[in-house]
């Protein structure tokens, strides 16, 4: 009863994340069959990151607080939020994505600064393309992680 909350709010994300993630890579795809407005493109694709970035830590600040109890202080709160929940809690709980997938989410996490601090013309495609490339494998894994941490909320619940 006291994860319903965290529970729902996952299996809610989860959806969420699969339409900003297919949005991306069909913007991608769209955009390379049209070179010579891929502009266009860029910037629809740059909010789509930011959104499953920030959708993730939604999850995570949400996990931070209700279950480990503490959000991570500083000007670096983001990196260390993503330490936090790629780590097993104080015997609270395990970890809710593997380190592999925490430092590929490091990459997403600074193009979301980029994403927040520049123009939508300052996007380089060369640097959208590695993320576009990594976000189908990261995503697929990253979700099986959030459905197999709610399920375990879902064990210790009863």
């Amino acid at each position: 009863m006291i994860y319903n909350s965290l529970i729902e709010r996952i299996l809610l994300e989860i959806p969420l994340l699969d339409q900003l993630v297919k949005k991306a890579i069909d913007a991608w795809n769209d955009g390379a069959k049209a070179p010579e407005i891929q502009e266009i493109y860029i910037g629809y694709i740059a909010l789509n990151l930011h959104g499953f970035y920030s959708g993730l830590e939604k999850i995570f600040i949400l996990t931070a607080r209700q279950i480990d109890g503490e959000i991570p202080k500083g000007k670096d709160w983001h990196s260390k939020l993503v330490d936090q929940i790629s780590e097993d809690y104080k015997d609270i709980r395990p970890a809710i994505i593997g380190t592999k997938n925490a430092k590929s989410l490091d990459e997403f996490k600074r193009f979301r600064h980029v994403v927040r601090n520049v123009y939508t013309f300052s996007l380089a495609p060369e640097k959208i393309g590695p993320l576009i490339k990594e976000l189908p494998v990261l995503w697929k894994q990253i979700k099986v992680e959030l459905i197999d941490f709610s399920r375990f909320l879902e064990t210790i619940n009863q």
